[in-house]
């Protein structure tokens, strides 16, 4: 629900309007950076009666009140959190849905750290957790136990991009009373609502498309009625606050992230599709090309793609490998991405339990918001270098 109470608009008004509400702020269009911890009451029996709208800086202020009810209402989520960083976002989201003896299922495409969380944190905490094959759908039924209690997805999956079919396995893990996560940083709510197709939170990691300027780190955990309750417990006590200063710089790319979101996808689409028909490239894996193994789900689930992808080189020499990168001017070589700069970086699927080994490099791009033909023709400039 927005702030203002008002009916539900088209994607780029909502974030443009979702959470912001002038005539609280005598009139001025963005909410103000609130610094603070103490909150003062009015009176001794607004103390004891703990009657007062902000009660300490940590838990909540108006400035994080204008991110979490944007987001909330994006997500159509019943309430949302804020996090320090994506992968706080994750572990937060998966602490507040297990106890120790649990069992949880987790795609094997996942952002790597969320697994190393996993591996070590809770199995320290007696959880215990599966990896399964992220294509799978309804037949991840199979793989439920008595004591499984939650599934995390993430869709389209780090690196490789597969995209998950949410709803089938959304269905079979509610028949058995088990949570649905789903990591939504790819997409954002912009472009999909995983909430609207069956998960019960919905995670994203901030610091990339929502604050969109490679400037913030910053993460956010949506969920539904049914999750909401334990989430905002598990997030109160565990202390987790994020600077106001940030929360203010990812409001200020909320308002902008439908335009760069665009761009992000028209460039990426064009450049992917040129990428196809080099020699070089023995495949190319975007949700949104035709020739994608995920691109019938996508079409069926997503409004939109955004600027993320990879692709495998034939083999080659590392040296040429090493040479191609050393030649690009335009893509940066750096970890990330969201912002508004063209990146690359080299990858492998050593921590995957599930998945083709690639006989190329793998490498993944994320395309910023230059001009399409500069891109282009830094690449093809590189391949050029690597030839040679």
């Amino acid at each position: 629900m927005s702030r203002t109470g008002k009916s539900k608009k088209g994607p780029d008004t909502e974030l443009v309007s979702a959470g912001r509400d002038p005539s609280a702020q005598h009139g001025f269009v963005n909410t103000p950076v609130y610094h603070g911890s103490t909150v003062l009451y009015a009176s001794a029996d607004d103390l004891f009666a703990n009657r007062i709208r902000y009660s300490y800086g940590r838990r909540n202020s108006p400035t994080i009140e204008a991110l979490t009810c944007a987001l909330s209402e994006l997500e159509n989520a019943a309430g949302t959190v804020l996090a320090p960083s994506g992968l706080s976002a994750v572990t937060t989201a998966l602490l507040s849905v297990c106890d120790a003896g649990d069992h949880i299922l987790v795609a094997d495409s996942v952002y790597h750290p969320n697994r190393h969380f996993c591996d070590t944190v809770l199995k320290r905490m007696g959880v215990e957790t599966s990896y399964y094959d992220p294509l799978l759908g309804a037949d991840i039924a199979g793989l439920f136990k008595p004591n499984t209690k939650a599934v995390f997805t993430e869709s389209p999956g780090s690196l490789i991009f597969e995209v998950q079919d949410l709803p089938a396995i959304a269905e079979a893990a509610h028949k058995r009373g088990a949570l649905v996560l789903c990591d939504n940083t790819w997409a954002t709510p912009y472009f999909f609502k995983p909430l609207d197709f069956g998960a019960d939170l919905s995670i994203q990691a901030g610091t990339k498309y929502i604050s969109g300027h490679a400037d913030v780190l910053i993460g956010s955990i949506s969920a539904n009625q049914k999750a909401w309750p334990r989430l905002h417990a598990t997030h109160g006590a565990l202390g987790l606050s994020v600077g106001p200063d940030d929360i203010f710089l990812a409001l200020r790319g909320l308002r902008t992230m439908g335009v760069r979101l665009k761009h992000h996808q028209i460039s990426a689409i064009t450049v992917a599709r040129w990428l196809e028909g080099r020699p070089e490239v023995a495949r190319v894996l975007h949700p949104g090309l035709d020739s994608d193994p995920g691109h019938a789900l996508w079409k069926r689930d997503f409004s939109g793609a955004s600027g993320l992808f990879a692709i495998e080189l034939k083999p080659a020499a590392d040296k040429s490998v090493r040479t191609f990168l050393d030649a690009l001017e335009l893509f940066g070589m750096g970890y990330s991405w969201g912002g508004y700069e063209s990146l690359i970086v080299p990858f492998d699927l050593k921590a995957r339990t599930i998945a083709h080994k690639p006989a190329g490099q793998m490498l993944r791009l994320h395309i910023g918001l230059e001009e399409i033909a500069d891109l282009i023709a830094d690449l093809e400039s590189a391949f050029a270098a690597m030839k040679a």
